[in-house]
């Protein structure tokens, strides 16, 4: 079950971690890393959807009116409930050898192909942003996990914007690029 997050339960979220808007950035990033490495413990395919799902969650719940006085171990519980319901979802999709099309679909060049002509749109999209929201998109996603909290820090400082906002924004760059890069790939394989 996939819960959407809204901007209003976000904001209750934020304001139940702390009262100061950028400690509670904070926490809320420190939260979401334990949940991440809750799912990474346990071989979760998908560690930070999973972990963002239980944010999802909780936030949904504060903005029900539900009091919570310990948040850590409440999303301890929901990650818990996250984590067997992916379980039950995988064992669903299991299916015998015999139904399983041995038969490859695309061949080993094919897939280069298509992974080549990403990242020349990749490229090309990039490009085509101005320089600040390049600068922006490649900041942002530019570090491994552990150095990226710093990384997002100063990067938001310099541009004089809060993490929230940082994040928003970084989240509208992205889809704009994955939004382009597809188009580029569908132009590029109709040619």
């Amino acid at each position: 079950m996939r819960v959407e997050l809204t901007a209003d339960a976000f904001s209750k979220l934020l304001s139940c971690l702390d009262s100061d808007r950028e400690r509670a950035g904070d926490r809320y990033e420190e939260l979401r890393q334990v949940l991440i490495r809750f799912f990474e413990w346990r071989r979760a395919a998908f560690a930070e959807e999973q972990a963002d799902e239980v944010l999802n969650r909780l936030a949904k719940r504060l903005q029900e009116g539900v009091v919570i006085s310990n948040i850590g171990g409440y999303c301890h519980e929901i990650a818990r409930l996250v984590y067997l319901e992916s379980l039950r979802a995988s064992d669903s999709k299991r299916t015998s050898l015999d139904e399983v099309n041995v038969e490859p679909t695309i061949d080993a060049t094919e897939d280069a192909r298509q992974k080549e002509l990403r990242l020349e749109c990749l490229d090309d999209c990039l490009r085509a942003l101005p320089d600040a929201n390049r600068e922006l998109i490649i900041g942002y996603y530019h570090d491994a996990k552990r150095d990226r909290i710093e990384r997002r820090k100063g990067l938001a400082e310099r541009l004089g914007l809060n993490r929230e906002a940082l994040a928003n924004r970084a989240q509208r760059l992205r889809s704009k690029l994955e939004q382009c890069v597809a188009r580029c790939v569908t132009k590029k394989l109709t040619i």
